[in-house]
């Protein structure tokens, strides 16, 4: 191998770099691609980690807003897990 490397002409690295850098570019944006799809990107998400013991930290507004976004959180699982059960159903009668 150390041998086939040396017969390839000057320059023949870049190729590689090339081509390792464009198959780093397509998977971060097939990575960013399914994020999207995917809900990924809520910008609402930091509301998720409080609990109702947290009440006292918060502000008013703050804690309505964790409590709008958890409540809108378990109504999108409820719908996904019901698609899930669809699909699942739909494959065992065919």
């Amino acid at each position: 191998m150390g041998n086939y490397l040396d017969t390839l002409p000057d320059g023949w690295t870049i190729y590689l770099w090339l081509v390792a850098g464009g198959l780093i570019i397509a998977v971060s944006i097939y990575g960013i691609r399914w994020g999207s799809k995917n809900e990924q990107f809520d910008e609402d998400i930091k509301y998720l980690v409080f609990k109702e013991s947290d009440k006292d930290k918060m502000s008013p507004e703050e804690y309505a807003k964790s409590r709008e976004v958890l409540a809108k959180q378990e109504a999108r699982r409820a719908e996904v897990l019901a698609d899930q059960a669809a699909a699942v159903r739909k494959t065992k009668t065919t």
